[in-house]
């Protein structure tokens, strides 16, 4: 990959040149996903350059593996005898 000349920057309405196969795949992708050939590359140019969103490691902590719902548990918990209080028997 060569590097950009010395002093060109892209701006907000740039255009840019791909080679023939590149801009053929990009419009077959674009008519697929049913979006203009503009708004596809924006969104792919973005996600490679754009910020990096972090990943919070325990966003997901406590999330269900079973497919269990929340009242599902507690059923099952109430049932087991678990969480009731020996003073409610």
């Amino acid at each position: 990959m060569t590097p950009p000349a010395t002093g060109s920057t892209l701006g907000p309405m740039s255009t840019i040149e791909l080679p023939d196969e590149i801009a053929a795949a990009l419009a077959a992708a674009a008519a697929q996903r049913g979006v203009s050939i503009d708004e596809l590359a924006a969104e792919t140019i973005s996600a490679r350059f754009g910020p990096i969103r972090r990943k919070l490691s325990f966003a997901a902590a406590g999330s269900s593996t079973t497919g269990r719902s929340a009242a599902e548990a507690e059923q099952l918990l109430e049932e087991g005898g678990f969480g009731i209080d020996s003073a409610d028997r």
